[in-house]
């Protein structure tokens, strides 16, 4: 599994849904770049069981990700077709009908690929034959990314553990408090503490306000 904090985001092109139905091509998450912080995470199928509790959990959560100025989006290996079908299917029936930020269609599995949380392999069998070895989706895996493009965190779960939404917007607090002041977070930093000066020093205070 790579890490990709402290490098640049891989970029892409690929279809979207947005606005819950419409249908865009070459969707990149370049057009954020000097605008906005991205949480760009993914998940495994459309039409499933725990993925429709994180979608609709981060459009839950969208006015406290606009407010600090994140652009949300998700991602499957699922076509924009079915994308745009589930999210024009009722809650009640398994849908996620009202969300509205980007889904974004990883049919190639390219996406993943790039951002290493494909589960699974194409290899080459004892017979000289391409397959596919593993589940064909993507892990459950979330990166935050800052306004150059860079990712600062990232978070990879595997098919059955859903995320917390909760703990990503204290990512996103905790990034957007060190660019605006230049101060570190320490453990279970929540929005409106104290943070502490990287210095020995700094460290001693905070620990002797503890």
């Amino acid at each position: 599994m790579s890490v990709l904090v402290g490098k640049k985001a891989p970029l892409f092109e690929a279809d979207a849904v947005i606005n819950g139905g419409e249908f865009v091509e070459k969707f990149s998450l370049e057009q954020y770049i000097g605008k906005k912080h991205v949480v760009f995470f993914f998940y495994p199928l459309d039409f499933t069981f725990v993925c429709p509790t994180e979608i609709i959990a981060f459009q839950d959560k969208m006015e406290e990700f606009e407010k600090r100025n994140v652009a949300v989006v998700g991602c499957s290996i699922d076509s924009q077709f079915s994308h745009w079908a589930w999210l024009n299917t009722e809650r009640n029936n398994g849908g996620i009908k009202g969300v509205k930020y980007p889904l974004v269609a990883d049919l190639s599995k390219t996406i993943a690929e790039n951002y290493d949380v494909l589960a699974g392999e194409y290899d080459y069998n004892d017979e000289g034959e391409l397959e596919f070895n593993g589940a064909a989706v993507a892990y459950r895996g979330l990166f935050l990314i800052d306004k150059q493009g860079v990712v600062r965190h990232q978070v990879v779960n595997d098919l059955p553990l859903g995320r917390s939404v909760d703990e990503a917007i204290r990512m996103v607090d905790a990034l957007q408090f060190f660019e605006e002041n230049g101060e570190v977070c320490p453990a279970n930093w929540q929005k409106g503490e104290e943070g502490m000066q990287a210095t020995a020093e700094g460290v001693a205070d905070y620990v002797g306000k503890m």
